[in-house]
């Protein structure tokens, strides 16, 4: 946990796909000091017009590369979370030459009680985790 959603457009290779999930996991355990093995990422792939992903007024262009990750997750302070945004940002510049200006980033915040790991049992409340 978190639960990380990364939509993008058709067209990476399987291998830059696998980097990228790479990447999120490890800059989400590192700014979220989460545990080894937290890892619940889904990649949903789109046709191009699928994604309308404008810049919001902020005078800037994405490109077919652009990429939106959404997390569902813990509360999180405002500097965890800065730091999610801005090292993911920097990861994916550098290690894949993603344009920064081509990620998007969304944090949804719920509770403890929201979460079932599988069996039925909302394994935080029960003590499992």
């Amino acid at each position: 946990m978190p639960l990380m959603k990364i939509d993008m457009i058709k067209g990476r290779t399987e291998k830059e796909i696998k980097q990228i999930l790479d990447i999120s996991y490890q800059v989400m355990l590192n700014a979220f000091h989460a545990p080894e093995g937290d890892r619940y990422q889904i990649v949903n792939q789109h046709e191009a017009y699928e994604m309308q992903i404008l810049d919001t007024g902020l005078d800037f262009k994405r490109t077919g590369q652009v990429i939106v990750f959404s997390l569902v997750t813990r509360p999180r302070t405002t500097e965890e979370k800065q730091t999610f945004y801005s090292q993911l940002v920097k990861e994916l510049n550098e290690q894949l030459g993603i344009r920064t200006e081509d990620v998007m980033i969304n944090l949804t915040v719920n509770s403890d009680e929201d979460w079932s790991f599988g069996f039925g049992r909302a394994q935080f409340l029960t003590g499992e985790l």
